[in-house]
């Protein structure tokens, strides 16, 4: 039996993969990887690796084996097909007869377009009958704390999110929460609302900012359609920008402020405070 974990590379992957690390021998972890390179740290440390992409099902063929604990990281072209990518997964673990299939999703609450591919994928999950885990993951701190640059620039955080609150986590937290369904019992068929212990507007996420850098940072609050070009002259192509727009739509209206604590009770630990990231990010 492995844990496997697919996109072990990728931003999310690489927090689950080490903290696994902490937690099992390293030969009963497998990394999916596209680029084995990448991986080469990890295979060093005794992690097996196994080269595959959502986007050619033929190399998921054999790839599990019956009892492995697998972990869908939902992939991050949200231009493409991502339902039919992570079908390919959930195909080859219902054949192979897996012990659980934990996927990243999106809060329940969430009505963004960027939940539409985390809604079906979900559907195709509880309709193969795998046993699953749905870790609906809410917003991550370094969404934000990742992108300091132009904010230090102009001295502003600018959203169209008026004054909605988020209930980020760090993709550590994250992380922490699906290595203990991973390596626990009992998430059979669960659903879990994840998000951080304590909500913040943009105004104290400028705020915030404010009090580290000494710099006077506003929150300057625009509408979805002037985001939209924003993102768009920034380089993104219309189309994502409009749904990352979409999202603050959401931020408005409440829908990524999670009240349930299940990150916390997953992990045995309070959430990582926004002071804690903006701190972070500020030091890298």
């Amino acid at each position: 039996m492995s844990i496997v974990v697919t996109g072990a590379t990728g931003k999310l992957g690489r927090h689950v993969v080490e903290q696994l690390l902490e937690k099992v021998p390293a030969e009963q972890i497998t990394a999916v990887v596209r680029d084995e390179a990448r991986a080469a740290g990890l295979a060093a440390r005794g992690v097996l690796l196994a080269v595959a992409d959502y986007n050619a099902p033929e190399s998921f063929d054999g790839l599990f084996a019956a009892g492995d604990k697998v972990l869908l990281i939902s992939g991050n072209e949200i231009d493409k097909d991502r339902p039919a990518q992570h079908k390919v997964v959930i195909d080859a673990a219902e054949a192979a007869g897996v012990a659980l299939l934990a996927y990243t999703s999106a809060p329940g609450s969430l009505t963004a377009a960027l939940a539409d591919a985390h809604r079906a994928t979900e559907e195709i999950l509880l309709s193969s009958g795998v046993p699953y885990t749905l870790l609906r993951n809410g917003w991550y701190f370094e969404n934000y704390t990742e992108n300091l640059a132009p904010v230090l620039a102009h001295r502003a955080v600018v959203q169209a999110a008026g004054d909605g609150r988020i209930s980020a986590a760090s993709r550590a937290d994250y992380a922490a929460a699906a290595v203990a369904v991973l390596i626990g019992e009992g998430h059979e068929n669960q659903t879990y609302e994840l998000g951080g212990d304590t909500s913040f507007g943009f105004a104290d996420y400028a705020a915030e900012l404010s009090r580290q850098t000494g710099e006077e940072i506003v929150y300057q609050a625009v509408s979805v359609d002037a985001y939209t070009e924003i993102l768009t002259d920034a380089g993104l192509p219309e189309p994502v920008a409009a749904v990352f727009a979409g999202v603050d739509l959401s931020i408005e209206k409440g829908e990524l402020e999670v009240t349930t604590g299940d990150l916390s009770r997953l992990t045995g630990r309070p959430t990582t405070p926004l002071a804690e990231a903006v701190a972070a990010a500020l030091k890298s």
